[in-house]
């Protein structure tokens, strides 16, 4: 850790969805000189207030505008549909994209709301965020395709989900400023990619031996080990020929 960086804040951004706490306890035990700041964002802000410098780094839904970016992908997310619980879908383990085709069905869409109707009819409001549209579910205006993150994030006691197994996926990744790759945002890629504490590429490792430190610790050699035998005794003991 550099001296400017010397009781800052990590400031971490996550989108929602994303539970980043398992990353965060690591960053607790590991350097506890240096809090964790958590900012909440709208997916839809979070590569803006990146690039103003906001956070140091932070959780992403891809796909984003990677221009300036550096981005570790992550993990997939699972696609659910939100149904109302007595829908006929919540009676099926899972179900595919055929089995939705004659139902009005909002998805995510670069993180706004898109409506698929059904050819025919009158559209409606359309829903500006995940939980707008999640409360038209409710109401029986529609069903929505989200990551599985966000449909536990907005459960309700009235809706439930079930895994599309054919539907696209979305994926987690961790983003920051290519160009602000600082050593704590360094030390955060460590936590994130399970690396431990005495990584070969953590700041905290050992330096490595040179051969020539490696070859000073070697034990000596037999030949170069027996002490040296006094003229006056050499050949003492043997037996004449």
């Amino acid at each position: 850790m550099t001296d400017g960086e010397t009781g800052r804040a990590f400031r971490l951004a996550y989108v929602p969805g994303v539970t980043p706490a398992k990353w965060v306890n690591v960053w607790t035990e590991r350097m506890p000189a240096v809090p964790i700041t958590l900012l909440a964002v709208p997916a839809a802000e979070v590569v803006a207030l990146l690039r103003d410098g906001g956070a140091d780094a932070g959780f992403v839904r891809l796909p984003v505008d990677r221009d300036g970016l550096s981005v570790i992908p992550l993990y997939m997310e699972t696609t659910v549909v939100v149904v109302p619980k007595d829908h006929t879908v919540a009676a099926a383990d899972e179900v595919d994209v055929a089995d939705l085709t004659d139902e009005d069905v909002f998805h995510p869409l670069d993180d706004t709301i898109e409506w698929t109707a059904r050819p025919g009819l009158p559209a409606f409001t359309r829903p500006a965020t995940t939980g707008e549209a999640v409360e038209l579910v409710a109401a029986g205006s529609g069903l929505l395709l989200v990551p599985q993150s966000l449909a536990r994030l907005h459960h309700r006691r009235d809706l439930t989900y079930r895994p599309v197994r054919d539907a696209s996926q979305s994926q987690v990744a961790l983003a920051w400023p290519t160009d602000a790759t600082t050593d704590l945002v360094e030390d955060f890629i460590g936590v994130v990619r399970g690396r431990t504490v005495n990584s070969s590429r953590g700041r905290a490792a050992a330096p490595a031996e040179k051969p020539a430190q490696r070859q000073a610790r070697k034990p000596a050699q037999n030949g170069s080990a027996r002490r040296a035998v006094p003229a006056s005794r050499k050949g003492k003991g043997k037996r004449p020929r």
